[in-house]
């Protein structure tokens, strides 16, 4: 909420809890707000102001990036990959390998998918479950460890003091699975 004022003490005033009709009453409240029947919405608003994230500056100054490819794709050869948002219902451990993660994924269409990614040494299976990612749906099956998997999740790639870093791409929880992407 957006303070409008100051009351008696130093707590804010918002907007969405002054009463048109006794703004004086604000006096004899402890939270700011001027008649807030129960306080609440006021109280938790100033606890989100209190508590809203401060953004993390990020040091780029050690990263190493690819060379961007010097062909170019024509539009009709892209517009032919199939990129969609899914949902992870589960992940776990490919047994004998120690880069793959098996996805169950919702891709919208009614029927779980199956992508493996070597993805492994950056991301245990537990920490990926709900989250929300990006696929290309329409890559012919590959079987990889004796199992199918149907399509490839992406992920960024970069170098940084010589190591390797990878980054699932992860999408809004609110868009929907299945949602296409351009």
């Amino acid at each position: 909420m957006k303070p409008v004022g100051k009351n008696k003490g130093t707590n804010d005033v918002h907007k969405d809890c002054i009463s048109e009709t006794a703004p004086e009453a604000s006096t004899d409240l402890q939270c700011a707000c001027f008649t807030c029947p129960s306080q609440e919405a006021c109280k938790a608003a100033q606890e989100a102001e209190i508590t809203a994230p401060v953004e993390e500056k990020i040091d780029f100054s050690n990263v190493e990036i690819e060379p961007l490819f010097k062909d170019f794709v024509d539009f009709e050869t892209f517009s032919k990959s199939d990129f969609r948002a899914v949902k992870v219902l589960a992940c776990e451990a490919v047994p004998k390998s120690k880069k793959l993660l098996k996805f169950t994924l919702d891709d919208g269409t009614g029927e779980n998918r199956t992508i493996l990614s070597g993805i492994h040494a950056y991301y245990e299976p537990e920490q990926l479950i709900g989250k929300t990612c990006v696929a290309i749906t329409n890559l012919p099956p590959r079987a990889m460890m004796g199992i199918e998997s149907c399509g490839m999740l992406l992920s960024a790639v970069h170098h940084e003091n010589g190591e390797e870093r990878l980054n699932l791409l992860m999408l809004d929880p609110h868009i929907p699975a299945g949602a296409k992407l351009y």
